[in-house]
């Protein structure tokens, strides 16, 4: 339903994960007879999950114990990684910074170039792990650096950015032909950002074995205030799987939606999928483990733009493992430990044994659904009023 915002402009009305639930169905199940496990091309992972490719979360080192762990984790190849040699003294330093200067100083620390033999070594020494490698580029650096991540051996390529379209317009560079380079491409490519059901059906009819969906609902991003553009999630997903049908019936190709941003509990991560995503990509609820290379703290891919930056440097704290915020055990009650845990929990808990089944799941609006008869919770700040 369109709402009149004035005279010459309608709109419509979206929703984020805080404003919807999933509705219990006729029927439950155990939660060791749920399957949420994610095949995408060739591989099969235990958590349809991806981690995000910023370098707060994914080093080659965390790279490697996410996917042991079943999950995919991305590695920015325009980041920290490629620049340094060692990029031990940088974070350190990004985790030392006031947050007065921290912007500033992150876009001159960023300015280091990118070192092409660096980029097939961290994809060798993510593959040495014995993992799937995946590694994210954006669409202005695809072509130069593209024939490296082949000879290196990488897996899957994402190419990433505040938002990718299939058609980009430029007068003073020749952009990037996405169907023509993913066609011709020896491995499999996930593209995004994307939040409209136009843009995503025209990032599939690329070629993408899958498409990224959120346009700036993750904790460091600012790009909604920045720039003003941005669909709340469950819209943005929902939209997306609709394209995601309708490229199914003209193409007889299934492109995989995966949520990138806004969930910070296992909750959010079930929203999702019954919004009728196939997995999520997060960041900031990784950066709160301890292995994290982020030391306590989280960015965005656009923090360090070097004349308009579109994120913040935020404090997340290191609070459990990789394998506890994962799959647990948990030791908080908040939802933000043993995320997949939870997911296989939601989906036993209304009736549906694998995601396919759970995308189909009955939502309702629901903007109480964190706040009714939660006032102990709220005033003493514990469980969901934190």
């Amino acid at each position: 339903m369109e709402i009149e915002i004035g005279k010459g402009k309608v709109a419509r009305r979206a929703y984020g994960f805080d404003e919807v639930a999933i509705v219990p169905s006729r029927r439950t199940r155990d939660p060791d007879d749920v399957d949420i496990s994610w095949e995408i091309d060739a591989w099969t992972f235990r958590l349809p999950m991806m981690a995000s490719a910023m370098d707060a979360v994914v080093s080659p080192a965390t790279a490697i114990q996410i996917g042991r762990l079943g999950g995919l984790a991305c590695l920015n190849l325009e980041g920290l990684w490629t620049r340094y040699e060692d990029p031990t003294p940088v974070y350190e330093e990004i985790a030392s910074l006031p947050d007065e200067k921290a912007t500033r100083r992150m876009q001159e620390l960023y300015q280091e170039p990118i070192k092409e033999e660096l980029i097939g070594r961290r994809i060798s020494e993510i593959r040495a792990g014995g993992v799937v490698s995946c590694a994210s580029l954006t669409p202005q650096r695809v072509a130069r650096y593209a024939p490296l991540v082949l000879e290196a051996g990488l897996d899957i390529l994402v190419i990433q950015g505040t938002v990718v379209s299939a058609e980009h317009v430029s007068t003073r560079t020749e952009p990037l032909n996405l169907k023509e380079f993913i066609r011709g491409f020896d491995i499999p490519v996930i593209v995004g950002g994307c939040a409209s059901y136009t843009t995503a059906l025209h990032l599939m009819r690329t070629g993408a074995v899958g498409v990224l969906v959120g346009v700036g609902p993750g904790n460091a991003c600012t790009t909604r205030g920045v720039l003003g553009i941005g669909v709340p999630q469950a819209t943005a997903i929902a939209d997306a799987a609709a394209a995601r049908m309708e490229h199914l019936r003209e193409s007889g190709r299934y492109c995989h939606v995966i949520a990138d941003g806004g969930m910070r509990t296992g909750g959010d991560i079930a929203k999702a999928i019954a919004c009728g995503a196939d997995a999520v990509m997060i960041g900031s609820p990784l950066t709160r483990a301890y292995e994290a290379p982020g030391r306590g703290f989280h960015w965005g891919m656009a923090t360090f733009h070097p004349t308009l930056p579109r994120g913040a440097r935020v404090r997340t704290e290191q609070v459990a493992s990789l394998e506890e915020i994962l799959v647990g055990p948990a030791h908080e009650n908040d939802g933000t430990l043993n995320l997949f845990g939870a997911l296989a929990t939601s989906m036993a808990t209304t009736g549906y044994a694998s995601i396919k089944e759970f995308q189909k799941a009955e939502l309702v609006i629901a903007p109480s659904i964190k706040t009714e008869g939660k006032t102990y919770q709220s005033q003493q700040r514990v469980g969901m009023g934190r």
